[in-house]
């Protein structure tokens, strides 16, 4: 199967702190690692791990960090192709508490594709970040599944996805029916630790169960993104709604079990 993901790319500092950070707290680094993560990078390399490869549309800095990009996803099964913008690599800084929750310091603006026809033909493709041209090449593909976080770019870009994946949770995926002209073919809203819910365009509706991770060591990053990258997949194979649903359900309780963005 082949697999793509249009999105963006941060270099992320992981730090593993012993407390939540608070207004005016000092907190304590037990360890430190670097990874090229963000909601692109993360999707590209799940994606990788369930079709064998996978080809990541991005935008990158024309720094050392951003031109190192392809060579460190290069290792993890991901070809990228991508802008070059003048500027440094967009980067973050993600602090892990105890419990495995995660907060972000993003450090740049996004770099994305602008504009976009897809290299190969494409069984699925995960849309994350970029522009409504990106988003109407990205169409070329068989099975296409987007992220309410860039709505402005759906609604302008005015395809119809098979997929559109928000959390009931995070304000910045609020998603409304009637929000998008098509109406996607399905909209799942995730809820974290209780599953979730979808509704289809011709009124279907219904639940998904939640997966308990198996290993409980890792932290919460990337958890959303490896959800609706194995939504993507799951889709493109042809598995009814609500087996896809609990296959990508699985995916996202992985990532859980995971040290960071990829695990190394």
């Amino acid at each position: 199967m082949r697999v793509a993901v249009v999105g963006h790319v941060e270099w992320v500092t992981f730090v593993r702190v012993d407390h939540p950070p608070t207004p005016g707290a000092i907190l304590h680094g037990s360890e430190a690692w670097d990874e090229p993560a963000g909601g692109g990078g993360v999707a590209a390399v799940e994606l990788a791990r369930l079709a064998g490869r996978c080809t990541l549309y991005t935008g990158l800095g024309d720094d050392p960090v951003g031109q190192g990009v392809p060579a460190a996803l290069a290792h993890l099964g991901v070809t990228v192709h991508a802008t070059t913008s003048v500027g440094p690599q967009r980067r973050a800084v993600t602090l892990v508490d105890p419990a495995g929750e995660r907060t972000i310091v993003v450090i740049g603006p996004a770099q994305a594709p602008a504009g976009l026809t897809l290299a190969e033909p494409t069984d699925a493709v995960y849309f994350c970040k970029g522009d409504a041209e990106a988003l109407r090449g990205a169409r070329q593909a068989r099975v296409l599944v987007a992220t309410a976080r860039v709505l402005p770019v759906l609604q302008a870009a005015g395809v119809q996805l098979d997929a559109l994946v928000h959390s009931a949770a995070d304000p910045s995926e609020r998603y409304t029916p009637g929000d998008l002209d098509p109406a996607p073919r399905v909209v799942v809203t995730t809820e974290g630790a209780r599953g979730g819910y979808f509704r289809t365009a011709d009124g279907q509706e219904g639940r998904y169960a939640p997966v308990a991770p198996l290993d409980t060591t890792g932290d919460a990053y990337g958890a959303g993104d490896c959800f609706a990258a194995g939504l993507a997949f799951a889709l493109a194979e042809g598995r009814p709604l609500e087996a896809a649903l609990a296959f990508a359900a699985s995916r996202g309780a992985a990532a859980l079990g995971r040290r960071g963005a990829h695990g190394r």
